[in-house]
């Protein structure tokens, strides 16, 4: 057990009423996890305020509240801390109430619009590979060494976060690869934690459901690396038109990677085929098991990560040659009539274009490729239209149909899509609002050697249908109907 006063290092704090020299069992966001002798921390949520739930902590046993307003009535024997920002407060409180775990770890984060799970993924392959037991963050899921932890948000709350990167560290875990998103960012989960390194990957439009302006976006996720200490390195995408911005605050020692321009990691593609990237990195030829100039740049990222953790190039450039990617990224299969199906996460304009110019590189030039995407409800709907325009564009059939809706009808959904289209991408394009049915027909019209994609849910398995999750995976349904239509 913990100090109070020990656990409030750092908490910018307005007013404190009752005792701090006191043992706290723990930290808890959630009044209904509490128990007894344990902080609750008061957080204002996009659904819910936390505020509203200090009286039922209490009486689950909490001995602390932390709060940025004060309740009208206080309770004996309860300490009472006003903070300005309990998202803040709490990374802190849980930081230290953890034993400042991101400490005792070398702790890499990586943040940026696209690349972000493989990134983190191939540095967690990398590093186990090179025989260190690591962890892994990431929207897919979260690993201790070989041990898989269900993953829900790319980036957990503050309090789980800690608790998770403890437990990494008891389980003598060394290397812990964390994808950042910007929503983690802005909300302050990862405020407080001490990182060894932080790699960009690139920065287009997306959340702006969420941060309302693309400043804003490009902000925060700079925020991030304004944040680093002294002590570690940061990498940036120089191809990036933000790359340099990224990093021209940072206190950490800064390197770049491209493919493009000179760098501090410099790479050049000579051959990108479906059996792989041939590319010299630092002017070591490679070959490498994953596909298209996206992962090319993720290629760079990776090794630059590894060299600045003081790893071998030559070693390094050896064990990654052989590594694949993260499930649901450009994840294919071939079905017995030779037709190519590609899962892919993309679910932005920026990678959704990214999968089709790729794809577009690597077929011989008379296959069709036939593009499954949706966009997702209660997200940006300024992607929709551009959606739907890209993939058009970039097809040679396009079938519109439902990703997670939530709480929006899948057919508003599709209409804003289909705006986006003119006269000749309405004459490619076809609606399916039931994503079964629509994956059925593209298998149904594919010819041999004709391409697939499956765009926009990747390694989900499930579709989100107001707030419901239901069993759906696009690689299985793929799968199935290859059989189903003996294809």
């Amino acid at each position: 057990m913990a100090k109070l006063q020990d656990i409030l290092y750092k908490v910018r704090l307005q007013s404190i009423r009752g005792n701090t020299d006191m043992a706290v069992t723990g930290v808890q966001i959630d009044s209904r996890k509490i128990s007894a002798g344990a902080i609750f921390v008061a957080i204002r949520g996009e659904k819910s305020d936390g505020h509203a739930f200090i009286e039922k902590a209490v009486e689950l046993g909490a001995t602390v509240i932390v709060c940025e307003d004060l309740p009208e009535e206080f309770k004996e024997g309860i300490t009472y801390i006003q903070v300005t920002n309990t998202h803040e407060a709490v990374a802190y409180i849980a930081h230290n109430f953890y034993g400042e775990p991101s400490r005792k770890i070398k702790l890499v984060g990586v943040t940026g619009t696209n690349g972000k799970t493989t990134i983190a993924t191939v540095l967690y392959k990398l590093f186990t590979s090179l025989g260190y037991k690591c962890g892994l963050i990431s929207t897919v899921q979260n690993q201790i060494g070989d041990e898989i932890v269900p993953s829900t948000h790319t980036t957990p709350d503050a309090v789980s976060l800690n608790a998770l990167l403890k437990q990494m560290v008891d389980a003598g875990v060394t290397h812990t690869f964390m994808e950042c998103s910007s929503h983690a960012i802005h909300q302050h989960r990862i405020t407080g934690l001490h990182f060894a390194g932080a790699l960009f990957s690139n920065i287009t439009h997306d959340h702006l459901d969420y941060h309302k302006t693309f400043d804003e976006y490009i902000r925060v996720k700079k925020s991030f690396f304004d944040g680093l200490g002294s002590d570690a390195f940061a990498i940036s995408n120089l191809d990036d038109k933000r790359g340099l911005v990224m990093l021209q605050n940072t206190p950490a020692k800064k390197y770049y990677y491209s493919l493009k321009t000179m760098a501090d990691f410099k790479g050049k593609i000579l051959e990108n085929a479906l059996t792989g990237l041939v590319m010299t990195v630092n002017d070591k030829e490679v070959h490498f098991r994953l596909i298209g100039e996206f992962n090319a740049y993720n290629l760079l990222a990776i090794y630059g990560a590894a060299v600045c953790l003081g790893e071998e190039s030559n070693e390094v450039l050896r064990v990654l040659s052989v590594l694949t990617g993260a499930e649901g990224r450009f994840d294919y299969v071939i079905s017995s009539t030779n037709i190519i199906g590609i899962v892919d996460y993309a679910h932005t304009p920026d990678a959704l274009e990214n999968v089709l110019l790729t794809i577009k590189k690597l077929r011989k030039g008379y296959e069709q490729v036939i593009t499954v995407v949706g966009c997702g409800g209660n997200r940006d709907k300024t992607k929709r239209p551009v959606m739907a325009q890209i993939a058009s564009e970039l097809s040679d059939r396009a079938i519109f149909t439902s990703d997670n809706p939530r709480f929006e009808d899948p057919e508003e959904i599709l209409h804003d899509m289909e705006a986006g289209l003119n006269s000749a991408g309405r004459r490619k394009s076809v609606t399916v609002i039931d994503r079964k049915e629509a994956i059925q027909m593209a298998v149904s019209i594919a010819n041999k050697e004709d391409i697939i994609l499956l765009a926009g849910k990747g390694h989900e398995k499930y579709q989100i249908i107001n707030d419901e999750h239901r069993h759906f995976d696009d690689k299985e349904t793929l799968l199935e109907m290859f059989e189903l239509l003996g294809k």
